[in-house]
């Protein structure tokens, strides 16, 4: 891992008044640039049908920048609807909240301090011969160190920001709140399926033991892939709020976009052929396809997973509809996509001939390396920009589509991640081939 230039360290507002009051600011700050907005268009004259006078760049920078401030809950929601796109967010703000997927500024030295003391006990550092106190990553919920322990193992140590599992509720209710009272969500939108499901993921995402037993059990699940490799956890230094792991050597992910293309094949074949495992044959995923959790580390030939916090389990029945609908799209059979497309809840039975017609399509149009025959070069698709043009075509112009089913939402951030992450490393994969083997009938 290789730092980056460090981003001054900013206090985590920890109590729920504290991180109420910060999104109050944000609320007031949105109301003013609402005002300022309303009184530009009403001096020029603007057409009565204009959109939100919230829905503006400037609105959206200020609302990402609060939300990065907060970090924990708040600033992952504003990930999560980041990666939903312009299907559910207004352009400016899809655009402002996908900053928030860059990193986070880390805690105060002091702030730190505190919180290995509260976890560790407070002869903390004699567990360590060396404590790197600037971090070589800061996200949503934590930051990460170098550290070496004592009888010399090389570190990895995950922090916790202080107060971020005990404010996911207030957290996720808040910004909700605020995004519906400044009217950022179509009214269609069922928002509070989409923020239960968040609650439940963040509240795992926020146990560290629980992450802990994922690293683990994935460790064990891919020990027969070459070309990928879990670090190990080290119980000894694990607590819920820290989580200490192997160091892994290496290099970000985009530095595969450098060797032979055979090789951005063979590595991008194998990330793919591990989403479509976690989804039909382990029924649990790391659902945050981040490229800052991935490393390449060119000694050994392979690609580190270093984040299992966002692991999220799936139903056996959801799992079987997602196998019955991804045979349906290889043949290209319209009806039994929609049937399965119904089971799931993209559709609802009485939906009209239109809207299913329109859901069908766009399936059929998301799922096109599944349906491509032999290698699809992932780099050269323009299948993230089509399926943009159309999905807010259909929801904001026809009002065709409705939100996904709650229980899927995890489950798109990696799909829509991976695909990325394809493209940044210019792979060419055949997805049929892959997925193939794992969603024939028995």
């Amino acid at each position: 891992m290789t730092p980056g230039r460090r981003k001054p360290g900013t206090a985590l507002p920890q109590t729920r008044l504290g991180r109420l009051f910060s999104l109050g600011v944000a609320a007031g700050e949105l109301a003013v640039g609402g005002a300022v907005e309303g009184l530009r268009r009403l001096a020029s004259a603007a057409p009565a049908g204009a959109s939100s006078v919230f829905l503006t760049a400037a609105s959206a920078e200020r609302l990402a920048a609060r939300l990065a401030r907060l970090r924990g809950a708040a600033m992952k929601l504003g990930q999560l609807l980041s990666l939903e796109g312009e299907d559910l967010l207004p352009p400016e703000f899809a655009r402002a909240l996908a900053t928030l997927r860059s990193g986070a500024r880390p805690m105060p030295t002091a702030q730190l301090a505190r919180v290995l003391g509260r976890e560790l006990g407070t002869g903390w550092r004699k567990r360590f011969a060396r404590f790197d106190e600037e971090p070589i990553a800061a996200a949503s919920i934590g930051q990460v160190h170098r550290a070496v322990a004592a009888d010399g193992r090389d570190l990895a140590l995950k922090v916790q920001y202080p107060g971020v599992a005990r404010s996911v509720d207030s957290d996720v209710d808040n910004v909700a709140v605020l995004l519906r009272l400044l009217n950022l969500l179509p009214l269609e939108i069922e928002i509070a399926g989409i923020v239960a499901e968040a609650k439940r993921q963040l509240h795992e995402e926020a146990d560290y033991l629980a992450e802990a037993r994922h690293l683990a059990r994935f460790r064990r699940l891919v020990a027969g892939e070459p070309r990928l490799a879990v670090p190990r956890v080290h119980a000894d230094l694990t607590t819920e709020r820290v989580l200490a792991m192997d160091y892994v050597h290496g290099e970000p992910l985009e530095a595969l976009a450098a060797v032979p293309q055979g090789l951005r094949d063979e590595i991008g074949a194998a990330l793919e052929r591990l989403v479509f495992r976690e989804l039909f044959e382990f029924r649990a995923m790391q659902t945050d396809p981040h490229f800052g959790n991935y490393l390449w580390d060119p000694a050994a030939g392979r690609v580190a997973l270093l984040d299992f916090g966002a692991t999220c389990e799936f139903p056996r029945a959801l799992v079987e509809r997602y196998r019955e609908i991804t045979r349906a799209v290889i043949a290209g059979h319209r009806a039994r996509v929609q049937r399965y497309a119904t089971e799931i809840g993209y559709l609802a039975p009485e939906d009209s001939r239109e809207r299913v017609r329109a859901v069908v399509d766009l399936i059929l149009l998301v799922c096109e390396p599944l349906r491509h025959r032999g290698p699809y070069d992932f780099a050269a698709s323009t299948l993230p920009s089509r399926v943009r043009n159309v999905g807010f075509d259909l929801a904001f112009r026809q009002g065709l589509l409705r939100a996904p089913p709650p229980a899927t939402l995890f489950l798109h951030r990696k799909l829509v991640g991976s695909f990325l992450l394809l493209a940044r490393i210019g792979a060419r994969v055949n997805a049929q081939a892959l997925v193939l083997p794992l969603v024939r009938a028995d």
